[in-house]
């Protein structure tokens, strides 16, 4: 994995501007701690910053192809950061059409899969990407991202051509980039509910997943290559199980691809237990060793839980458990509030997010979790996405929240989200943002995307529903926190459960299917069930994790009662004072859940340290 960097611009003569190259650059630095390439032609800039996996010896780029045209420039530089899985069967295919090659890695794969089928090559892909190509036989650069966004990839058009970057940071590096914040950005900071391909920053858009953008000197245009389609689903239960199964094994058999270090997580949950499982399996077929599996608990935890609304039980015996019966190389790391708030993990986990998004207390356990992990290994193997793309969620299940106007995990709050996350904002700046009408506004759009079938349902077009915004929506916020905190510790963390060809099927299962045992998730706990243990399979859906600490929340709040006691603070003319200190002088009683505190408590505390870091200006925002 990596992290790439580049500036097109057919106005100006780029060869010039090598020290904007390097600072842009260097800002992904942290995704690719092994190597850094830069390569400049009179229009086009493109910068990389690699992370080793595969061919370590052969894959360093920006890759050119050895082909070239009359200048003696390439035909074709890429920038790539990502994997394709499926990479060597592709490579065969190549090899018979007649390409060389002079390297082991998928990056090579990439760049002559384009050469031969230009940008349908993107259909062949099994994997995670976000890259770019200049191609200088066309004068136009083209950015491309992968079907579900596990990888990041931003844009920000300028005249006469375009930044980009697999972050933000990336692009505000360049002397030419504002950061900005209206009304419209601050809308989605706050509303739980990210628009596909905009982001809080001005003018700084995200290459939505399963499109590619290209720029030329006519300007700038977004083509899909893959959208979430619904189709008629003709196989009967048996089949769909053992459909799942096959391609299950197949993802996890292809991810586990590495010539460097890699492990599973594992929580003791359904997910992860079924891909560490599936992963020993794979490796007993090819005579390897043991699994690496990591988990996370906070310190005195097991001991002093209390049950909650969404988590029964905590996760450690049943990691425990998983690991007796795989015997895998086990490590628990073990966190306590002092790791969660310390000020430099705090400020580390602010700047790999790079945009004032946050959830709460996992942000910082989970790069502490992955920072622990990468002393040990390069990749791991993760069960995020089977919630979104199997139903395990609460809300799937939750009678009011199924049959709300609304996206499932607001309907799920006691409290709207639009209340919580404007709780703190001046009077004045929440009836300019009307978030509660965004909200709504969004829904419909997002609702109006989905298509049924003929003759579906209620309930099945009600279900269908909630799928395609827990695959389109939630997941890509659970994706983008998943890549930033493991990036920023120069950790690659592979999906299996993304694998596009699984999705596409189990989306079209029907609901009846998807519940056929009377609980969640039946499809792939029926799939894997020869793999587990009974306590495995029956245990009921938990969340990450999140610390039942009550010090933290305090924490929080003292850290509030400094933002609110420095005149200094960018933050202080969006707030209600009167509400913040109302607030601070209200003893805590019992600790904020995960999504209070990633809509209330903490949002005027991560929109000071944003604005502060990126010197955000406040454009058309009136208090």
């Amino acid at each position: 994995m990596c992290g790439i960097a580049g500036w097109v611009d057919f106005g100006r003569d780029l060869t010039g501007e090598g020290a904007a190259a390097q600072a842009m650059t260097a800002t992904m630095a942290c995704r690719g701690p092994d190597d850094e390439g830069i390569w400049t032609a009179r229009h086009a800039m493109l910068g990389h910053r690699r992370l080793a996996v595969i061919d370590i010896e052969g894959g360093s780029q920006p890759m050119r192809s050895p082909e070239t045209g009359p200048d003696g420039d390439p035909l074709v530089v890429l920038s790539y950061s990502g994997e394709v899985y499926n990479f060597k069967e592709i490579r065969e295919e190549l090899v018979l059409l007649g390409h060389r090659f002079r390297t082991r890695s998928d990056t090579e794969v990439v760049l002559r899969s384009y050469l031969e089928w230009g940008t349908d090559f993107v259909h062949r892909f099994n994997g995670m990407f976000g890259f770019a190509i200049w191609d200088s036989r066309t004068d136009e650069l083209l950015l491309v991202r992968d079907r579900l966004g596990v990888k990041p990839l931003f844009y920000y058009p300028i005249d006469g051509g375009v930044l980009f970057g697999s972050e933000p940071k990336a692009i505000l590096a360049n002397p030419l980039s504002t950061a900005a914040l209206d009304l419209d950005g601050l809308r989605d900071a706050l509303a739980l509910a990210r628009v596909p391909g905009r982001t809080p920053l001005k003018n700084l858009y995200e290459v939505r997943p399963g499109h590619i953008v290209r720029v030329g000197r006519g300007g700038l245009r977004e083509e899909t290559y893959w959208s979430l389609e619904t189709r008629p689903h003709t196989d009967d239960l048996d089949t769909t199980v053992a459909t799942v199964r096959e391609i299950l094994e197949d993802a996890v058999t292809h991810q586990m691809i590495s010539d460097v270090p890699l492990c599973s997580l594992l929580s003791g949950g359904l997910d992860s237990s079924a891909l560490t499982a599936l992963a020993q399996r794979s490796l007993d077929s090819a005579g390897g060793g043991k699994v690496r599996t990591f988990s996370v608990d906070f310190a005195g935890l097991t001991d002093s839980f209390k049950p909650e609304k969404f988590r029964e039980a905590p996760d450690a015996p049943f990691a425990a458990e998983m690991v007796r019966h795989l015997g895998t190389e086990h490590q628990e790391i073990l966190l306590d509030t002092r790791n969660l708030t310390d000020p430099g993990v705090r400020d580390t986990v602010l700047r790999a997010w790079d945009l004032p998004y946050g959830i709460g207390d996992h942000d910082p356990s989970l790069y502490l979790l992955f920072k622990a992990v990468r002393e040990d290994s390069t990749v791991a193997l993760s069960g995020e996405s089977a919630d979104e793309v199997f139903g395990g969620y609460l809300w799937f299940h939750d009678a009011v929240a199924s049959r709300a106007q609304t996206y499932p995990w607001h309907a799920i709050n006691e409290v709207p989200v639009s209340e919580q996350a404007t709780a703190f904002l001046a009077p004045g700046l929440a009836k300019q943002l009307n978030l509660a009408e965004y909200v709504a506004d969004q829904y419909s759009a997002a609702a109006a995307e989905v298509v049924h079938l003929p003759g579906d349902s209620e309930t099945e077009r009600r279900m269908r529903l909630a799928s395609y915004l827990n695959i389109t929506r939630f997941l890509r916020m659970m994706l983008d926190r998943k890549d930033r905190m493991s990036m920023a510790t120069g950790l690659e963390v592979r999906v299996p459960f993304c694998d596009h060809r699984l999705v596409e099927y189990v989306y079209n299962a029907p609901w009846a299917m998807k519940t056929f045992d009377g609980r969640e998730k039946s499809l792939l706990r029926h799939a894997t069930k020869d793999l587990l243990p009974e306590s495995i399979l029956q245990r009921r859906k938990a969340p990450y994790p999140s610390t039942q600490d009550l010090g933290y929340d305090q924490a929080i709040n003292r850290e509030l009662t400094g933002i609110v006691a420095d005149k200094r603070s960018p933050v202080l003319p969006l707030l209600d004072l009167d509400a913040v200190r109302s607030h601070l002088s209200s003893p805590l009683s019992a600790p904020f859940t995960m999504m209070q505190r990633s809509v209330y408590s903490e949002t005027p505390v991560r929109l000071n340290a944003w604005l502060t870091l990126h010197d955000v200006k406040l454009d058309g925002v009136q208090f």
